[in-house]
């Protein structure tokens, strides 16, 4: 059986650069690729804050989902890199604030470092449309 797939870009430079895709959609399946809190300018948001990275991340994450055809009750699993394990309840804050009814599988893993010393979180997150639970 073959799926459709559709890459979506988020316009950053590297994407093109690079080759690869912020999101990509084949048939139900939503993968987004790690996402730090980069803006549009190059600025982080949320400098020095992992909670004000991650709420961040996730809105953008939500944003991308519905410009696929989904929304955050289909997300099944986020992964979380964080450059230090302290921000874990700052993580857990922004988190629940989106996903706590939904209840997706999460993990948070400890990196020693990400692509900016700013940077203190990267977040990449699956969906499957039509997977809304009951």
């Amino acid at each position: 059986m073959e799926l459709k797939r559709t890459n979506y870009s988020s316009g950053a430079p590297l994407e093109e650069k690079v080759g690869y895709s912020r999101m990509v959609k084949v048939g139900p399946f939503i993968y987004i690729g790690g996402t730090t809190s980069v803006q549009p300018d190059g600025s982080i948001y949320g400098e020095g804050s992992a909670y004000e990275q991650t709420k961040y991340v996730l809105e953008k994450h939500v944003e991308l989902l519905e410009k696929a055809g989904s929304k955050k009750e289909e997300v099944i699993k986020v992964k979380v890199y964080a450059t230090d394990m302290k921000f874990v309840p700052d993580i857990a804050k922004a988190y629940s604030e989106i996903f706590k009814e939904v209840k997706p599988l999460c993990t948070v893993v400890g990196t020693p470092m990400l692509n900016r010393p700013t940077q203190l979180v990267e977040i990449e997150m699956d969906a499957v449309i039509g997977a809304i639970a009951e």
